[in-house]
C-alpha cells in the first residue's frame, strides 16, 4: 500500500471545462495517484508513473474517444 500523507494533489487543467474534477498527485516516488476531487476521502487510483505517462500520451494522441 501507497502511503499517500504527503500527497501533493493539483486538480487536472481541463476539469473544470468538462464537468470532471481530477487530481493527481505526482509527488510521490514511482507512482502516481489519481483522485476524484469531490470526494477526495473516497480512495484513490495509485498506477506506475511509466504506464501512466504512456496513458496520458496515448489519451493525447487521440487513441480513448473522451
Amino acid at each position: 500500500m501507497v502511503d499517500l500523507s504527503q500527497a501533493i494533489w493539483r486538480k487536472a487543467s481541463l476539469s473544470a471545462h468538462n464537468g470532471g474534477c481530477v487530481e493527481i498527485a505526482a509527488n510521490l516516488p514511482g507512482v502516481t495517484a489519481v483522485r476524484d476531487s469531490k470526494r477526495p476521502d473516497g480512495g484513490a487510483h495509485v498506477v506506475d508513473r511509466t504506464a501512466f505517462a504512456r496513458f496520458l500520451a496515448d489519451v493525447q494522441g487521440g487513441r480513448y474517444d473522451v
